[in-house]
């Protein structure tokens, strides 16, 4: 066959781009033809997603990649939990609001009141997180009611995306299952919830499977980008469950983390758990391509990385990410250790001012230099890794001998390598564009250019080399993960 190509956009929480992939029967090459910032707006306290300026961005990607040789199909993928409202006409009634605002304080409280955390558990199968859809969807019913009552319908990003450039509303099902409004058994919406808490289920659009062609372009933006009407298919959209579509394993049960910016930890099964001891472990049921559970917890990952070095650039400090690992190898280990998912951590702002504040009042030692602070982040994250692995094992039943590690977060090879170490295990690192990647072979599937998905991780498999990464020294991390055990209960 000759190569088919297929332009996979992958939004993440600080930057997007648009990756055109090229497959030539056996291996798939990925080539980045646009990248542009994603960086969120502040005004008048409210913190919003910039979402005119990156559906420009959709629109300048479609254009590069005609330039570089043209493509047959778009797909989306986007972060979780965010969403638009549409009036009855489609025109968005205000710019999406960024989950880290500050709109969900008190909300799960109040929700979990309401319902009873035990029965939201149980009815959707999530993970308890103040960010989640229902909670931001929540403080509008609290706080904005006419809001909603202007509002015909909900759509989550990628689904907004898509119809900006097709006209049509649906809802995807992988970033459906981030909401905590959806039946994980028999992945529908579950209106009964809606109405609990006071939501139209007539604002929530038909769900539909992954690699669903969902239209062609308007006419309008064919004409205004000078481009044929390619088709738009909606992938695994959101974007872990594209990530874990390109997970290279060669067996049915294997254990992965997804790391960016959030680090999702978690296994691939063919049917949800959801039982007490799920719950206690705060382990969400969210679905994969072709109707699979990602059974996984959310961890705050090297988002502490990432806002750290913004504050030291706050402060005159132009580390690179490379100053920053250098730093913290230089540092002594397991000076202190941090609960990397604290509430004190989830929003913008002086994180290493944060860790310094979080270690005095849990009685320990106190960072001094910033590269104490890169360290602790980087132990912290890999001692969470470990802590959530033999949660998973214990609720699952299984056991898991090697760490599939993929996405942007393998750059970071001491995060990888600490990773190895602090769980005892091996650790095979990439593919880096995980997620781009499965994006990709959901469309090609869809094209019916490959069989099924296990076909797929085949031929990524055959298309990037891994890493590999062996423990080191793991006596001395379980000697110091028992004090990160006692540090996550006092949390508790």
């Amino acid at each position: 066959m000759g190569k088919k190509r297929v332009l996979a956009f992958d939004f993440g929480g600080s930057s997007g781009r648009a990756m055109l992939a090229r497959f030539d029967g056996q291996k798939i090459e990925l080539k980045e033809v646009h990248r542009f910032d994603n960086e969120p707006v502040m005004v008048h306290g409210t913190l919003y997603w910039d979402v005119l300026r990156l559906f420009h961005e959709i629109k300048q990607g479609i254009v590069q990649a005609n330039n570089a040789g043209g493509f047959d199909s778009i797909g989306i993928d986007t972060w979780g939990v965010d969403f638009g409202l549409l009036s009855k006409e489609g025109t968005l009634l205000e710019n999406p609001v960024h989950y880290r605002d500050r709109r969900t304080a008190g909300m799960m409280d109040a929700v979990c009141k309401k319902i009873g955390a035990e029965r939201l558990y149980q009815l959707t199968g999530n993970q308890l997180m103040e960010i989640n859809t229902v909670f931001q969807l929540y403080s509008i019913v609290q706080n904005r009611p006419e809001l909603l009552r202007s509002a015909e319908t909900v759509l989550l990003m990628p689904d907004l995306f898509n119809f900006m450039l097709t006209g049509k509303k649906y809802a995807e099902c992988s970033i459906a299952s981030t909401t905590q409004l959806m039946d994980p058994v028999h992945q529908q919406w579950n209106p009964a919830l809606m109405e609990q808490l006071e939501l139209r289920p007539s604002l929530f659009p038909p769900i539909v499977k992954s690699g669903t062609v969902v239209g062609t372009l308007t006419e309008e933006l064919c004409r205004e980008l000078e481009t044929e009407p390619k088709t738009v298919i909606s992938v695994a959209s959101h974007d872990t469950a594209s990530a874990v579509a390109a997970i290279p394993a060669e067996t049915e049960d294997f254990i992965f983390i997804s790391c960016g910016t959030w680090s999702l930890f978690g296994t691939e099964l063919p049917f949800p758990i959801i039982n007490e001891k799920s719950r206690r472990c705060n382990l969400t049921n969210e679905i994969g391509y072709g109707g699979t559970t990602t059974f996984l917890k959310n961890i705050i990952g090297l988002w502490l990385i990432q806002e750290t070095r913004r504050q030291f650039k706050r402060t005159g400090k132009a580390y690179s990410y490379a100053d920053m690992e250098q730093m913290a190898k230089a540092s002594k280990p397991f000076a202190c250790l941090i609960d990397p998912d604290s509430p004190v951590f989830v929003q913008p702002g002086d994180i290493p001012g944060r860790i310094r504040d979080f270690c005095q009042k849990t009685g320990q030692y106190v960072p001094r230099t910033d590269g104490e602070i890169v360290r602790c982040i980087y132990e912290s994250i890999a001692m969470k890794y470990q802590y959530t692995l033999e949660q998973i094992q214990d609720c699952t039943g299984k056991a898991y001998s090697c760490i599939y590690m993929a996405g942007g977060g393998t750059k970071d090879r001491l995060l990888c390598q600490m990773t190895a170490s602090a769980a005892n295990r091996k650790v095979i690192a990439g593919p880096t564009e995980a997620t781009a990647l499965g994006n990709a072979a959901v469309q090609l599937i869809a094209l019916g250019l490959i069989p099924d998905l296990s076909e797929a991780r085949k031929k990524i498999r055959n298309s990037f080399e891994p890493v590999a990464y062996f423990p080191e020294n793991h006596a001395l991390w379980e000697q110091n993960f028992e004090k990160f055990r006692r540090l996550l209960k006092t949390e508790q």
